[in-house]
């Protein structure tokens, strides 16, 4: 891989993990526990809190698990590694690793798994 493809995927990542990091601080302000009071709020507005907070949880792992692969992604920036499919140890196309630079696999080993 050119120096001049790992410096722009390099840029990618950083801007994507920044862009996790504030999500995941803006969202964890948002995801505290839901306290209704039953004595004023009814069974229904219980249930819809209960079911935001839900979503919120999902979506807080769901950004803390992407933050990893984006950080791991960056570890392999630094390695010979990267650009390399884990699998087959084929090139990755430098088109699918500017849509997701932290792909670890080709597009041919993707589709089998």
């Amino acid at each position: 891989m050119d120096s001049t493809l790992r410096a722009e995927l390099d840029g990618l990542l950083h801007r994507r993990i920044a862009e996790f990091e504030a999500g995941c601080a803006a969202g964890s302000s948002r995801s505290e526990a839901v306290e209704l009071d039953q004595a004023r709020v009814g069974r229904l507005s219980r249930m819809d809190a209960m079911q935001q907070q839900a979503m919120l949880d999902a979506t807080k792992i769901r950004n803390q698990q992407e933050l990893k692969r984006l950080v791991r992604a960056l570890a392999r920036v630094e390695s010979d590694d990267f650009g390399y499919c884990e699998e087959c140890g084929e090139p990755i196309a430098a088109g699918r690793l500017r849509i997701d630079p932290a792909a670890h696999l080709c597009v041919e080993c993707a589709a089998q798994h």
